[in-house]
């Protein structure tokens, strides 16, 4: 099986198993944004549990 490069340049799985990704919308005008938004932009957020299934299939190795 081959992983799917898209997925795998946009979602992690962590050591413990879970797939995390980053929020979009966070690379163009930016400087207009509050600082607040800005900050919640750099974390990682879960993905969602109907998205797994279907991003395991196009992960099966498990990328770090």
């Amino acid at each position: 099986m081959k992983t799917h490069k898209g997925a795998a340049a946009r979602f992690r799985i962590t050591g413990t198993g879970k797939l995390v990704r980053m929020k979009g919308h966070r690379s163009h005008l930016r400087r207009k944004k509050a600082a607040k938004v800005r900050r919640l932009y750099s974390g990682k957020l879960p993905v969602s549990a109907a998205d797994q299934p279907r991003l395991r299939r196009l992960l099966p190795y498990g990328l770090p």
